[in-house]
């Protein structure tokens, strides 16, 4: 992990405490002395793809820096219901305080890597990579992106200031797709990536005309975009968007599409169930 995420998720850890735990946790603390030490671990409850152990390492080490996490497996790694995930052994205050934020993180994390991965199973016959989209959680976006990563997916612009992507607003106030490239291009760093979104072969044939580097094809039928990567013949990369199912990426990726993006993947996350309990 960058220090960029690093730091991410030092923020959202804190934000995390002072929203669940505040001025304490009451059950925990008069139950439990502290110094008192035990040892837990967390468990798969169903079949999927681990993200955000070390971010589950980095919440019990906030309530406890001499906690020990011991990983049986890593990010990126497949687990089957039933398998073990991680050991932990600490003080007891600091692992029941820690758990659901803990599992809060790790669990999403995880299912949005389990989610990506079926999709990139999906088209491994074909050259084409699985993109996320901008549709994350607030504050989560390079979580949810890292999750994306480890599940086998390629990131897309991480936010509005990495690339430029020019949709059908910008087009309809700059007059027209040539009109919004070429301004674009006066101003914009040479290293910096221009897309366009497109809905048709005319527009598509205007903005590689335009010097697109990317052009996107939105909600278009296979044929269409079949006609369209055609078009295109290698001189821009090209993604295709827009109701993106599981059942119908693999036919999306035979077009012949450099890119799939999948907003699905983020936005509507089903969380993997893992559960921690205390070791007997």
């Amino acid at each position: 992990m960058n220090k960029e995420l690093l730091q991410n998720i030092e923020s959202l850890i804190d934000a995390g405490f002072k929203e669940d735990i505040s001025t304490g946790d009451l059950t925990t603390d008069l139950l439990i002395s502290a110094g008192t030490q035990t040892t837990a671990v967390m468990i798969a409850k169903a079949d999927g793809v681990i993200a955000g152990l070390p971010v589950a390492e980095m919440v019990f080490k906030k309530l406890d820096p001499g906690v020990e996490l011991i990983k049986s497996v890593n990010d990126g790694d497949t687990v089957h219901q039933g398998d073990l995930i991680c050991t932990i052994k600490g003080a007891y205050r600091a692992l029941l305080t820690g758990e659901r934020l803990a599992l809060n993180f790790l669990q999403r994390m995880s299912g949005i890597a389990t989610e990506t991965s079926k999709y990139v199973e999906a088209v491994s016959d074909y050259h084409t990579e699985i993109l996320d989209t901008r549709k994350t959680l607030p504050g989560h976006r390079l979580l949810d992106k890292y999750a994306v990563k480890t599940g086998g997916g390629t990131n897309h612009r991480i936010g509005l200031y990495d690339m430029v992507m020019i949709k059908d607003n910008h087009i309809s106030v700059a007059g027209g797709i040539t009109k919004a490239v070429d301004a674009i291009k006066l101003k914009v760093d040479k290293n910096i990536k221009i897309e366009v979104e497109t809905t048709n072969l005319e527009q598509v044939e205007e903005a590689l005309n335009a010097g697109a580097d990317i052009i996107m094809l939105d909600n278009m039928d296979n044929n269409t975009m079949t006609e369209a990567v055609k078009l295109i013949n290698g001189k821009a990369k090209v993604e295709a968007s827009g109701n993106m199912t599981l059942e119908r990426v693999k036919e999306v990726a035979a077009t012949g599409v450099d890119y799939i993006s999948i907003g699905a993947l983020t936005h509507s996350v089903k969380a993997l169930d893992i559960s921690q309990r205390i070791k007997d």
